[in-house]
């Protein structure tokens, strides 16, 4: 415990930075978005990532990698993937990997223009070499006027391998095209694997669809989307459904949010670890300018692992993969506490820290509003407020007071996405603080993922509150979280 009776932070190498995630991935220097390539391959998981060294921004992006022995802790390695060849000398941009008989092989989008490329990997995933007959598909489809043409998600199914593709059709919307093939190297175009109706949405899906992902999921396949154009902000969205002779049928005509962040977790792709466990990583972007990012030398963060389930009533579970929980320090736990409008928000007292694991169940009684107060100032000048919201039926995050620096940054906003409880229903908030990033999993079923840049030292209080009537916090755990992330200094490449 550090002398004022909080959880200690030992900052360590990347102490230097307030803001900079502890537990999180993030690359060792500039700029990092879409994880790529995710694939156990022996005892270790790798995790690509797009990746540009020299700067803030996505020119000449490279896979960067990243890994792992349990998911949570992560070494970083020299970049596995640069520019260089005539197809992609513009940028090796987003894409899958796969064990073809033995061979880690990767499958990502060449520019300019997008085009398919195949890579080789060594045994130990450490080096990789580019087909010699790249690009595998050099070319779009006849007859189709697209918007995009990238991000491949490859899968083996009845002894062929099968290809999703990221795409649009101009007037139609988004679309989700498929490819087939025998060796990874010659492949057949199979026709759209599903596509939006732009302007019949009732949930827009937005003129691109990026980073798609096919997967079976219980006895369902799930089909995840980063939608994007058609002036929508880019989100993630999901379709649970059917998988059959190359097409995707939804079981609803529409898709669900994946995360509640309104587009902080973006561009998600599956980890299959064996069995029937899928995991789910995502980037978490940044909310401040690029000015502040490129002041700091970082940009983009990787998410926590998820562990997605299949409800018996075919709506997609989400929890935090439990390996996370070896990061768990320091443990207090607080029982049966009634909250009242009267009280505002109530200090957690002796409890504090910017990376924090916080797990609370309320009963929401018959307050209007019950949620936390996160990373909050002891005169509350600075807190962000997660909260269940009766009313509209939702759960909101509300950094609008987060930091008291003099700025304009779209991070202030409100995000809020629907969450209906039951009639005794008890409410469970876990969250996962780490400096500036906040990723929460509501009641196994929803998450939200935020951004937050407090300014003072001090802003590291967490607090309880109810509005409207009263509620009670049945229990809440609290830990310490530690450091994961090897600082690795600068890889080569």
């Amino acid at each position: 415990m550090a002398k004022d009776g909080r959880f200690s932070e030992v900052l360590g190498p990347r102490g230097g930075d307030p803001h900079r995630p502890r537990y999180h991935l993030t690359a060792p220097r500039n700029w990092l978005n879409d994880p790529n390539g995710l694939i156990r391959w022996g005892d270790e998981y790798h995790l690509f990532y797009q990746h540009n060294p020299a700067g803030i921004g996505i020119e000449s992006m490279r896979w960067g990698h990243a890994v792992s022995m349990d998911l949570v802790r992560w070494r970083q390695l020299p970049v596995a993937l640069a520019p260089g060849a005539p197809y992609d000398r513009e940028g090796v941009y987003s894409g899958c990997a796969v064990d073809d008989g033995g061979v880690p092989t990767a499958i990502y989008t060449g520019v300019h223009p997008e085009v398919q490329c195949l890579a080789r990997g060594s045994d130990d995933l450490r080096q990789w070499t580019k087909h010699e007959g790249n690009p595998v598909i050099g070319a779009r489809p006849e007859g189709l006027e697209l918007t995009g043409f990238r991000d491949p998600c490859v899968w083996g199914r009845q002894g062929r391998w099968h290809m999703a593709l990221g795409s649009g059709i101009k007037g139609r919307g988004g679309a989700v095209l498929g490819y087939r093939s025998e060796n990874l190297i010659d492949w057949e175009y199979a026709g759209p694997i599903l596509a939006g109706h732009r302007g019949r949405d009732a949930l827009p899906t937005g003129t691109m669809w990026e980073c798609p992902n096919l997967f079976p999921l219980g006895d369902r396949h799930v089909l995840v989307i980063s939608a994007c154009g058609g002036g929508i902000t880019p989100d993630v969205l999901w379709f649970v459904g059917s998988y059959e002779d190359g097409v995707f049928i939804p079981d609803e005509g529409q898709p669900r949010p994946a995360d509640l962040g309104g587009g902080f977790f973006y561009a998600p792709q599956r980890l299959l670890d064996g069995g029937d466990r899928v995991l789910l990583f995502g980037w978490i972007k940044e909310g401040r300018s690029t000015g502040a990012q490129d002041a700091a030398g970082w940009s983009g963060v990787i998410s926590l692992p998820r562990l997605l389930s299949m409800g018996t009533d075919g709506r997609i579970g989400v929890e935090v993969a439990p390996e996370v929980k070896m990061l768990r320090g320091e443990h207090r736990r607080l029982e049966e506490a009634e909250l009242a409008e009267r009280d505002g928000v109530v200090p957690v007292e002796g409890i504090g820290g910017a990376c924090l694991e916080v797990d609370a169940a309320f009963d929401p009684g018959d307050a209007e509003a019950v949620g936390l107060a996160l990373r909050r100032s002891p005169d509350g000048r600075e807190e962000t407020l997660l909260y269940w919201e009766r009313a509209r039926g939702r759960l909101v995050f509300d950094p609008g007071r987060a930091s008291l620096a003099d700025d304009a940054d779209s991070w202030r906003g409100v995000r809020a996405g629907p969450l209906t409880l039951g009639a005794e229903e008890t409410l469970r908030i876990h969250a996962f603080l780490d400096r500036t990033v906040v990723e929460v999993f509501i009641n196994g079923r929803s998450c939200l993922t935020g951004r937050m840049y407090p300014t003072r030292p001090d802003s590291v209080g967490l607090g309880v509150f109810a509005r409207g009537g009263t509620a009670t916090l049945r229990h809440m755990d609290i830990w310490a979280l530690e450091s994961a992330v090897e600082p690795g200094g600068t890889p080569p490449g």
